[in-house]
């Protein structure tokens, strides 16, 4: 996200509030929910003062704390804001909340998933993919073309971005230089919530064509919970085989939970 870019609220459409309570909901529905009950008169282009106040000290406190100072609420609030310029956000980021639960599950949750909240449209279904897909960049490009085994902490920090909070398995491919420098990180599979297939042949296939010297293994498991299944060790060791065979080194198999991970090597599998 541009740094020079600062939260500010759209202007007020060239009509009164009074005529958009009345207009009719029969129309095709938009990101704002129109309002039935009475609302007072406010000049154009303006906020109501409460809204226009509540912003300003969020704001105010986001940049004087950073996120540190605001609940998850009030944070998700700063993002809808920009979808919503015209109402007030917060029963909305209270519904985003007790649906997915935190503001990390919400940023990531699919769209479809989204849609389905009240309120919701595609202006703040983008804002939200927007933030998650700056987040994963700016994590991956600390690690990308850099020696992974000396840059450990950025790895396991990016890959808890990118995975920690998906509602389905994924299974990504790590694929190393000869100095351990990361010169490929791919999406392999993507699966259900307790399963993701995963083909040894295509890995090593893919690893042939990249020249790759090593690989890192990394799958999430959407429960939270990254204890290893008997299918996970299995498909380890299957996959440690076929890159015994090709000279190719199986540095680990990360299993990505909510907030920790499991490494299989540490865990005595590799």
């Amino acid at each position: 996200m541009d740094p020079n870019r600062a939260f500010h609220d759209a202007a007020l459409p060239l009509f009164s509030a009074a005529a958009a309570v009345s207009r009719p909901q029969s129309g095709p529905p938009g990101d704002e929910a129109v309002q039935t009950g009475p609302v007072p008169s406010v000049p154009a282009g303006r906020l109501p003062s409460y809204l226009a106040d509540h912003r300003a000290r969020l704001r105010e406190r986001f940049m004087q704390g950073g996120a540190a100072a605001l609940p998850d609420y009030e944070l998700l609030e700063l993002l809808l804001f920009r979808a919503i310029p015209r109402q007030d956000v917060k029963p909305l980021a209270r519904r985003l909340l007790d649906a997915f639960g935190d503001f990390n599950r919400v940023i990531s949750a699919p769209p479809t998933r989204l849609a389905q909240i009240a309120g919701i449209g595609p202006a703040v279904v983008q804002e939200l993919k927007l933030v998650e897909a700056a987040a994963q960049r700016l994590a991956r490009s600390r690690v990308m073309h850099r020696p992974v085994l000396t840059s450990w902490d950025a790895l396991l920090d990016y890959c808890h971005t990118a995975m920690a909070h998906g509602e389905i398995e994924q299974f990504r491919v790590l694929y190393l230089d000869r100095k351990n420098v990361l010169i490929a990180d791919e999406e392999q599979a993507r699966g259900t919530v307790d399963h993701v297939p995963v083909y040894p042949r295509e890995i090593m296939r893919r690893a042939l064509e990249l020249a790759a010297s090593a690989l890192i293994l990394v799958h999430n498991h959407p429960s939270g919970d990254p204890t290893p299944s008997q299918a996970d060790i299995s498909m380890t060791l299957q996959i440690e085989s076929a890159c015994q065979a090709l000279g190719i080194t199986l540095h680990d198999h990360l299993i990505i939970g909510k907030s920790t991970e499991t490494s299989l090597r540490s865990s005595g599998y590799l």
